[in-house]
């Protein structure tokens, strides 16, 4: 929304009239019946009209006033920012041929996504597996059958078993990644391109090797890394790319060994696996596409050695139409985890296209504003026309201060939170001619937190192929949720950075400067940002002459557990925003806190009148925001301050202020020690500069002593210990 100040006088019409009509007995007592239509009503409503005009237009004095100042100091508020993800496309499962969309494709849900780029949905799906190690008790129980097999295959060096076991299926995400090195016999992610029926498996092979409208067919490959929460006290940077080879099965073998080719990476908007995104990948012709024998009858070695897995399901088997093989490059990584890949993905986000809409026309006057049909305009793809005399529509440029623009220079300029245009003065910038049009020939806009939708929301697509027909049968599956979107500065938030507009000037220097820099990232909502100068993360040690480190915490609505957590994506936003602007010797830390688990044990007496219930759940929640890392939590609100210990007498007079609670009988507090859970009883529970308290636990009677010990973790993680079984097979 644009900047609009509170009004000097905000009485409506009826507040007008109603104020008018409480005077009559005290000044005509005569009146006793100002009814509607009566000729002395109709003349209060007169002039309770005329002066609402008069406020109306008393209220624009102000609002025309800082708008002129704001636009001296060249400040604009920040647009909302669209939510971003993936989906993957598929075809009708009768369909033989690939289809490729145009880009600008709508994803129809809640709110409406569009695709950022063309794409070639394949007649294919996909199922990914890998070579899973056996464990120590599977090794034992197939002891003899592992060694039989190293006879029947007549293998020289020793058998080193695996199982063939799928992952991410049915397109669901692992939340707590696969590591591809670590977890496999091979480090190798296979992926196994599958017809919809093994009569179609000669036409996929077909249709992934051929384009229709030439050039070299294009396979998007859809990932997301598992992105792990940093250590606090890890050196922040731009993460390297990791090196990795895509691959795919010819179905030939070259002296018994399989033959794979190397694929070409065409786009690759992951950053070499670092982050979400869409990898594309150029495919080889019909002939060069294959998948080796998975049926032991007919190739006893089958899955064997560099082979793909063997799959024994054969109504999977007889539908391979190709092996995809995703493997690192060097032999020293440590790790590559991966929560999702999935095939025929496109990158989304919230905005929405419009084009060739005429906005105004030109009255020949100075600094004239047009407004746009939208708000938060994407201004990379923002394209103006104003017509010209002989010359029809003609495109202008975005310039960013139009008192840069020469005379003639045909520009304008863009406030991409109000979604306004505004052109010239004729000294600087030209004047768009008289009762000529200005029409928009392409705008995105759109924007946030609505379009922060959990995964499977989006269920259907309005798109055209090349040739621009529009395409049916297409589905739509949203394996992941969309993140990122952000609703657009308020004008409280724009007011506040005026002051440090003229303090730092996008430059960091004093502690003030870095907190309110690292709180504009953009791309990221912060709920905390702290400055600790001179404090050297790494060797935990203050006094280190010229580093400043900043400690971040995300925005979290509610106050469930677990308290909000900073991953490295996060991080290395901020950091890459503050380190253009710190000065040259300053050597700049951007981490996250460490949470010191606690819990507390309350006994209260409670006050006639008051649900038992009702009050213990609210005793809890006043302890759970009084601990909060961010605001609302803390004495302050703003979130616990660093380093200040948390005391049960403080935690006693939170307690005592809670309605209901008549009395408080006791509190105990207790720091978790040790692996596995142990709470020991404390007085108090010292903090680190570094340190935030984490309740994990509370436990509240009623009418009783608080317990001396705590057996139980109501309030923390929910996830728990998953603990697989091994099905046993028939």
């Amino acid at each position: 929304m644009p900047i609009r100040p509170p009004n000097l006088d905000d009485r409506s019409f009826d507040d007008l009239v109603a104020e008018a009509l409480s005077r009559i007995p005290a000044h005509t007592p005569e009146w006793t019946h100002a009814r509607v239509g009566d000729p002395g009503r109709t003349i209060v409503e007169l002039f309770a009209w005329l002066t609402d005009t008069l406020l109306y237009r008393a209220n624009l004095i102000p609002e025309r006033q800082r708008l002129a100042f704001l636009r001296l100091l060249g400040v604009q508020m920040r647009p909302a920012l669209p939510a971003k993800g993936i989906v993957t496309v598929s075809n009708d499962p009768q369909a033989t041929q690939a289809v490729m969309l145009q880009p600008l494709a709508t994803i129809k849900g809640v709110v409406n996504f569009e695709t950022r780029a063309e794409m070639t949905v394949f007649p294919v799906t996909a199922e990914l597996y890998y070579k899973r190690l056996l464990a120590p008790a599977e090794a034992v129980k197939l002891a003899d059958i592992v060694q039989g097999l190293q006879q029947a295959y007549q293998l020289q060096s020793a058998a080193i078993p695996y199982v063939t076991t799928p992952i991410f299926a049915a397109a669901k995400p692992d939340p707590q990644g696969f590591d591809l090195i670590k977890q496999t016999v091979d480090q190798c992610l296979w992926i196994a391109i599958l017809a919809a029926e093994p009569k179609f498996v000669d036409a996929a092979r077909l249709a992934i090797g051929t384009n229709s409208v030439g050039g070299q067919p294009l396979l998007n490959v859809g990932v997301m890394p598992a992105i792990a929460v940093p250590d606090l006290f890890e050196e922040i940077g731009t993460r390297a790319r990791i090196p990795h080879v895509w691959e795919i099965s010819t179905g030939q073998e070259i002296a018994g060994v399989p033959q794979y080719l190397s694929l070409n990476v065409i786009a690759d908007s992951t950053s070499g696996l670092t982050r979400r995104g869409v990898i594309r990948l150029a495919m080889p012709s019909p002939n060069y596409i294959g998948a080796p024998t998975n049926d032991v009858r007919t190739r006893l070695n089958a899955g064997t050695g560099d082979r793909p897995p063997r799959i024994d399901a054969p109504e999977v088997a007889a539908r391979l139409v190709t092996w995809l093989r995703l493997r690192p490059s060097r032999h020293d990584l440590q790790t590559l985890s991966l929560s999702w890949m999935g095939i025929n993905a496109i990158e989304i986000d919230q905005r929405q296209t419009l084009t060739g809409r005429v906005i105004g026309e030109s009255d020949g006057s100075a600094d004239q504003e047009f407004q746009l049909p939208g708000q938060a305009i994407e201004p990379e793809t923002l394209q103006i026309q104003v017509e010209e005399t002989g010359r029809g529509y003609q495109p202008w440029v975005a310039i960013d201060d139009l008192a840069l623009a020469g005379q003639n220079a045909s520009v304008y300029r863009l406030d991409s939170e109000a979604g306004t245009i505004r052109f010239g003065n004729g000294v600087q910038g030209q004047i768009p001619e008289t009762g000529r049009r200005i029409r928009v020939a392409l705008m995105r806009s759109g924007g946030g937190i609505v379009g922060n939708l959990p995964a499977n929301s989006l269920n259907g697509i309005t798109a055209k192929d090349v040739r621009g027909t529009l395409v049916t049968k297409l589905k739509v599956q949203q394996p992941l949720p969309m993140q990122g979107g952000v609703e657009s500065e308020t004008l409280a938030e724009a007011e506040t950075r005026i002051p440090g507009l003229f303090r730092h000037r996008d430059r960091a220097v004093t502690a003030d400067d870095y907190q309110r820099l690292a709180a504009e990232t953009p791309g990221v909502r912060l709920g905390r940002v702290e400055v600790l100068p001179r404090f050297k993360p790494q060797q935990r040690r203050f006094d280190i002459p010229g580093v400043v480190s900043v400690m971040v915490l995300p925005f979290q609505e509610s106050l469930e557990l677990p308290n909000p957590r900073v991953d490295r994506p996060l991080l290395e936003s901020v950091q890459s925003y503050l380190d253009s602007r710190r000065p040259l010797a300053t050597e700049l830390y951007v981490i996250g806190c460490e949470y010191v688990p606690i819990g507390v044990s309350v006994g209260v007496q409670i006050q006639n009148g008051f649900g038992q219930d009702g009050v213990l759940l609210a005793v809890r929640k006043a302890l759970q925001r009084f601990l909060f890392a961010i605001a609302p939590g803390g004495i302050d609100e703003k979130g616990w301050s660093l380093g200040r210990t948390v005391k049960a007498r403080e935690l006693e007079v939170v307690v005592a202020r809670v309605p209901g609670v008549l009395a408080v009988l006791n509190i105990r507090l207790f720091q978790q020690m040790g692996a596995p859970v142990r709470w020991q009883s404390v007085s108090e529970v010292s903090l680190a500069a570094w340190q935030l308290p984490e309740l994990l636990a509370v436990v509240v009677v009623a009418d009783e002593d608080a317990p001396e010990t705590l057996t139980s973790i109501p309030f923390g993680d929910r996830s728990g210990v998953a603990v697989p079984v091994v099905p046993e097979v028939c």
